[in-house]
């Protein structure tokens, strides 16, 4: 898949760094001395947990280079970490491993997610957020446009490579090892900039899959289909607006 574009995700910078600031609020983690943040991005994320803990030793791991180029330019004395999730294994334990907004890319849940809470030193934090709009009306104008006999044997089984399970699958899979665990879900209401803004939206995240496996002329078209969609789903008010809902899990597991 294309490398992430780093100026189209921070273009929505405010409405995606919310839930990573409401995920850090409900950690109870006085002065943690280690902190990685995996899925790090471009280190939005990884400043918010600089600004309540820091004097704790920071590293953000991420698998984009151009999101950790830009991470790097901000921050050049923070410790960036090229790699994918699934492959890393730390060498040391960790006071807190913080994910905004990456575990669904990643398969296999069942494995991963007591495999990072084994890495969280005892009484830490493992602490993910995550979302949950896949069914929603949004994903189903991408699944709708991917069906279109131009492109649908290219599109078959693209909107697999999203991984996330129901709520109680998260607590049967970290309760035996967690002393304990919180975990609930909020529904955003982003106010957008009109149906092109969700467009955007879509396309610097959840449209990717789709995206790369098309044709540069291709794109554009499968683009326009899903605007006139979003057009009727999400009609923009007087004031050029429109209210967006999505839906994300929260998770705060302590060991």
């Amino acid at each position: 898949m294309p490398d992430w574009n780093p100026e189209l995700y921070l273009k929505f910078a405010g409405q995606r760094g919310r839930p990573a600031a409401d995920l850090i609020a409900q950690i109870n983690l006085e002065s943690p001395q280690t902190i990685i943040d995996l899925g790090c991005g471009t280190g939005n994320s990884t400043e918010q947990l600089h600004h309540r803990w820091p004097a704790a030793r920071i590293a953000g791991l991420d698998s984009s280079p151009k999101m950790l180029e830009q991470a790097r330019e901000a921050h050049p004395d923070w410790r960036w970490i090229e790699s994918t999730i699934q492959d890393w294994r730390p060498a040391a334990e960790y006071d807190l491993i913080f994910s905004n907004a990456a575990l669904h890319w990643v398969p296999d849940h069942a494995t991963i997610f007591p495999r990072l809470l084994r890495a969280v030193s005892p009484e830490g934090v493992l602490a993910v957020q995550m979302p949950n709009n896949f069914q929603s009306s949004s994903h189903s104008v991408m699944k709708k446009a991917a069906s279109d006999p131009r492109w649908r044997g290219a599109l078959r089984d693209a909107a697999e490579n999203i991984f996330i399970e129901p709520v109680a699958f998260y607590y049967n899979v970290l309760s035996k090892t967690a002393k304990t665990l919180n975990i609930w879900e909020t529904e955003y209401l982003q106010i957008m900039d009109g149906p092109a803004a969700v467009l955007d939206w879509m396309r610097s995240t959840a449209m990717r899959p789709y995206l790369a496996r098309l044709a540069d002329h291709e794109r554009s078209h499968f683009e326009q289909l899903c605007l006139a969609e979003y057009e009727k789903l999400f009609p923009a008010d007087d004031q050029g607006k429109t209210l967006f809902p999505y839906k994300r899990m929260f998770i705060v597991a302590v060991r």
